[in-house]
């Protein structure tokens, strides 16, 4: 589906705040942090920015961008847009939150670290996308510069870093499940620029206060704590004692701001950080149709046995290496991708596979007939081996297959990327053997698109 964006919303900023120039973008300062004087009329002074009192949209850009886009890390900031998307269901939908901060409000190398937080989609007949199983937010985070990887992002602890004068992104999916009623349900992100954790820690409790207040609540524990036999006078004056107690403990230091805010505080909990939060607002319309379990395009996708076994340090064969196997398989499938193993041999021969189990193992069937599976590769044995004892595997393979459902799924994958009309008779050998187990057998063969190498 494509990305439908419309500007429907503006970013209110916090009154009387100078917003100094982004370095290197519309001749910004040569430093990270507030320029000289430009804090000049505010009633933030020159100390270190608290990101608490400061609306986050003058801390910050945030903008959203397509999930078709590379967001490189000197991508320029863009007027933030309401997102408004399309999907039907049992389809998924992406789009990305740029951010690249406009100073520094952290005290450590980084600009500063930002909160990103997702309510559920809700729509007017009471249907609803909740966040962790519908919606989830990953880290897009570059690989040598390019932006690739897709970290999960904590939903207990939804925080990253930004780097000074780098665009950093956030990749935010809908998953719409195939009963979700249709309609619109709309949402809202709220990014909030927060204080790092060493900032948070130097306002902490001086050890004096916490043993006074240790002190205060024990002597409250002991006071109140049950006896047998209390009179009702007893009783009253214990209740006068731990009154006494708790109102000595309210007049503390540390409770101070609480006196001057009617016990509200400075606490940088969800009221304030919705009042300082920039909102991003998203709409997504569920189409009143469910697309099919099964793709209709049978995308496979390869991944070498031999890279699992050297990125996980695991020996061929044994339970860790079925179970990453395992986890690779269902990793891919809910993306709508028919994923199969393989490992080379000589010329690019090639052993395919996408159940590493025999066909008689009750785990091949839960695979091949997993209905999100458009097509399974079948592995060629003898492509290693051609030994009788490999033929004869290769044939109770197909023989117990064939009589399946799931058997119109099925090819063999037998060479990657033939280079000559010797390696591609190769394969027509081998095409016309498999079809003398059944005649309805498909080939894969893949196309060399690079220089010239016939002879």
């Amino acid at each position: 589906m494509i990305t439908d964006i419309f500007v429907l919303m503006t970013v209110s900023k916090t009154q009387e705040i100078s917003v100094p120039p982004v370095e290197g973008v519309a001749g910004g300062g040569t430093s990270y942090g507030w320029v000289d004087g430009g804090l000049q009329g505010s009633h933030l002074g020159s100390s270190v920015i608290d990101p608490t009192k400061v609306h986050s949209a003058d801390l910050l850009h945030v903008w959203s961008m397509p999930s078709t886009a590379n967001v490189s890390q000197q991508e320029a900031p863009r007027p933030l847009e309401h997102v408004n998307l399309l999907a039907a269901r049992n389809e998924r939908e992406s789009f990305q939150i740029a951010l690249r901060p406009k100073v520094s409000w952290a005290s450590s190398g980084i600009a500063g670290p930002v909160q990103i937080q997702c309510t559920d989609l809700c729509s007017s007949s009471g249907g609803r996308l909740v966040v962790g199983q519908s919606i989830t937010l990953r880290h897009v985070v570059p690989i040598l510069g390019v932006p690739d990887a897709l970290v999960p992002i904590d939903p207990s602890s939804p925080q990253i870093n930004l780097l000074p004068g780098e665009t950093t992104a956030v990749w935010v999916s809908l998953n719409v499940p195939c009963g979700q009623e249709p309609g619109l349900y709309e949402g809202e992100i709220c990014i909030t620029a927060v204080r790092t954790d060493s900032d948070s820690k130097a306002d902490s409790l001086p050890k004096s206060e916490r043993y006074q207040l240790y002190k205060e609540l024990k002597t409250c524990l002991d006071i109140t704590e049950s006896r047998d036999h209390s009179s009702s006078e007893e009783m009253i004056l214990r209740l006068s004692s731990t009154s006494t107690t708790l109102r000595r403990m309210l007049v503390l230091p540390a409770f101070q701001d609480c006196h001057e805010n009617n016990g509200l505080g400075d606490m940088m909990d969800e009221d304030v950080m919705n009042n300082v939060a920039v909102r991003v607002k998203l709409s997504l319309t569920v189409w009143d149709f469910t697309l099919p379990l099964t793709p209709s395009l049978p995308a496979v996708f390869g991944i070498s046995e031999t890279v699992i076994e050297d990125r996980f340090c695991l020996e061929h064969g044994t339970k860790g290496w079925y179970d990453a196997l395992d986890h690779h398989f269902r990793w891919l499938l809910q993306y709508r991708i028919s994923p199969f193993f393989c490992r080379w041999g000589d010329s690019m021969r090639i052993l395919a596979y996408t159940c590493p189990w025999p066909a008689d193992h009750p785990k091949a069937n839960e695979y091949y007939s997993d209905p999100r599976l458009a097509a399974y590769a079948v592995p060629y044995a003898p492509i290693l081996s051609c030994t009788d004892a490999a033929k004869n595997s290769l044939r109770r393979e197909v023989e117990i297959l064939k009589t399946e459902a799931h058997w119109s799924k099925a090819y063999f994958y037998l060479w990657d990327e033939p280079l000559n009309m010797e390696q591609y008779e190769v394969i027509r050998n081998i095409s016309n053997e498999l079809r003398t187990y059944t005649p309805d057998v498909r080939i894969l063969t893949t196309y060399y698109a690079g220089q010239s190498k016939w002879f």
